[in-house]
């Protein structure tokens, strides 16, 4: 018997349209009760173009089905495409699925004004606020297919151009309220994994770069990546990424909340945003929307240099597999799924994928310097505060320039991002990323005049050793230096005398409990740099070696 408080209804598009097949046994059936919710009497009525819909009291929601049922045990009709909508027909959704789960799916396109669900057929309808976004959101997951709960399903426009639904239905209208909008700042409610898509993703220890791409190619591996924004916050780098489904976020969020990227460092502190919807407006190194490749590089975020776009490039699994002790959280397989993703996206769009083939090595090109002064050796020591200097080479013909290659690009990249534009021997050097491959030695027999220098086998190499402290005291140059492996007899006094003989003057000191580390303050930045040049490394008496780095602290 059918409840008092369910009506029949029937939906009748347009006699072949993609999304009609007749309801098993005839064209209509009568309306059941299901989860607390009525299941809806469908049927395909030749020559009429009308949605017709019903108030359910019970559930507070509009429903209507396009006659498919579930694509299960239905003799199916052939059918031509629906033309592009407004409306987007969603088949094959589990039943748990929810009112938010599929909101979430057009978020990340655009604005979703409305929403039938047809829990007892596994469909929904989902309005968009333009047309356009509902293009963009059908050709992206035709490519791309959804997943809701770890299962497929299916996107196609619907032959409705719009859903008629009962301007009064409260309960519809306070589902997408709650899903598309954000919530205030300083609000308390916390967002359930069904409603927030977006991850905020904190990285602590972070002494390597950690690229969008990199982020990209980690965080696929749960699901269809839409969005990425980065940015620094209270000196710590931080992102917002939006998945297309929430709960591929909170599977996420439990399997890498407190992972290391790479080994003893950038740990990954994952929470929800309170954000449902990422707005991004450019595609370069700092922002990306995968969803459309299309968008402008920003005028106050100019593109990438082409190497730097090729260091960074999407086969960052390559990236993360170089450094030494690094800990790839993607196999093979995932990696290039990941690629591929990517690469669809675009091709969705009608655009080739922004990033190209990995194609850095590690070389980087110094300029500016000061040719009466610089030597291979302060070039080594200076840049090996970031990573493992394997040879350095000052062009014989333009002696104010050098090309240092270290051990990987990931450190040529960190060491380009905290060098370039510092002040070296009263000159502001240039750190960019060479073409070279390679920094090759003189040829026997020739005579450089002690230009080029191998350093491969040098026991000053900070990094060798995978895990080492050395990895948790990565800093930007500053002003302030940290000292270790001191002598017990090397007094404040010996120290200061020997910083200031490096042209300096010292504005403050302080001994660690131990007195075995210090940390000691010269006037500038150039006067750290330069004293870190001169003294690290520096016999103490006893064999023993001055260990020097910059600090992220003062006195």
């Amino acid at each position: 018997m059918v409840s008092p408080s369910c009506s029949r209804v029937f939906v009748s598009p347009a006699w072949g349209t993609g999304e009609g097949t007749a309801a098993t046994q005839g064209y209509t059936s009568n309306a059941t009760q299901m989860d607390g919710m009525c299941d809806v009497a469908v049927g395909v009525k030749r020559g009429s173009d009308e949605l017709s819909m019903y108030n359910n009291p019970i559930s507070g929601m509009s429903s209507a089905s396009d006659g498919t049922s579930n694509g299960n045990g239905s003799k199916k009709l052939r059918v031509e495409e629906a033309p592009p909508s407004r409306v987007i027909h969603i088949r094959k959704l589990p039943n748990e699925a929810t009112d938010a789960e599929v909101i979430a799916l057009g978020l990340p396109f655009g604005k979703v004004t409305n929403i039938l669900m047809l829990k007892g057929k596994n469909q929904a309808f989902l309005e968009m606020g333009t047309e356009e976004a509902a293009v963009t959101m059908v050709n992206y997951y035709n490519t791309v297919p959804p997943h809701i709960r770890n299962v497929t399903i299916f996107v196609q426009f619907s032959n409705h151009r719009e859903l008629k639904t009962d301007a009064g239905n409260q309960r519809t209208q306070a589902v997408l309220q709650a899903v598309s909008t954000v919530p205030s700042p300083g609000s308390d409610e916390v967002p359930t994994a069904a409603s927030s898509p977006v991850l905020r993703i904190i990285i602590d220890n972070m002494f390597y770069p950690v690229t969008l791409d990199v982020l990209q190619q980690i965080f696929s591996k749960f699901g269809t990546v839409m969005k990425i924004i980065t940015f620094t916050k209270n000196n710590q780098f931080q992102a917002l990424l939006q998945f297309s489904d929430p709960v591929n976020a909170q599977h996420a969020k439990l399997a890498l909340d407190g992972q290391n990227i790479y080994n003893s460092c950038c740990t990954l502190r994952i929470d929800f945003s309170k954000l449902v919807n990422l707005n991004v407006k450019y595609n370069n190194d700092k922002s990306r929307d995968y969803t459309r490749p299309e968008l402008p590089a920003g005028d106050r975020q100019p593109s990438l240099d082409p190497a730097v776009a090729a260091a960074l490039s999407k086969d960052s699994g390559s990236l993360l597999g170089k450094i030494p002790g690094a800990l790839n959280p993607l196999g093979a397989a995932a990696a290039a799924a990941a690629a591929a993703a990517a690469a669809a996206a675009a091709a969705a769009a009608g655009r080739a994928a922004l990033a190209g083939p990995l194609g850095s090595s590690g070389v980087l090109l110094v300029s500016n310097l000061n040719e009466e002064m610089v030597t291979p050796q302060s070039l080594f020591t200076l840049f090996g505060v970031y990573g493992d200097v394997q040879r350095v080479k000052i062009l014989y013909n333009k002696k104010d320039s050098a090309l240092i290659q270290m051990s990987d690009s990931n450190q040529a990249q960190l060491a380009m991002s905290h060098l370039n534009g510092q002040k070296m021997h009263g000159k502001i050097i240039r750190v960019t990323l060479s073409k070279h491959q390679a920094v090759a030695l003189p040829r026997d027999g020739l005579d450089d005049q002690g230009l080029t220098k191998d350093y491969a086998n040098s026991p000053l190499h900070r990094f060798k050793k995978p895990g080492s402290k050395n990895f948790q005291n990565i800093f930007p140059p500053s002003a302030t230096l940290h000292l270790s492996n001191i002598p017990q007899d090397v007094t404040e006094d010996d120290l200061r005398l020997l910083f200031s003989n490096t042209g300096g003057s010292v504005k403050a000191f302080k001994f660690f409990q131990d007195r075995k580390m210090a940390l000691i303050q010269m006037s500038t930045v150039e006067e750290a740099i330069q004293s870190l040049v001169d003294l690290h490394n520096s016999n103490m008496g006893g064999n023993q070696h001055l260990r020097v780095s910059f600090s992220k602290s003062t006195i």
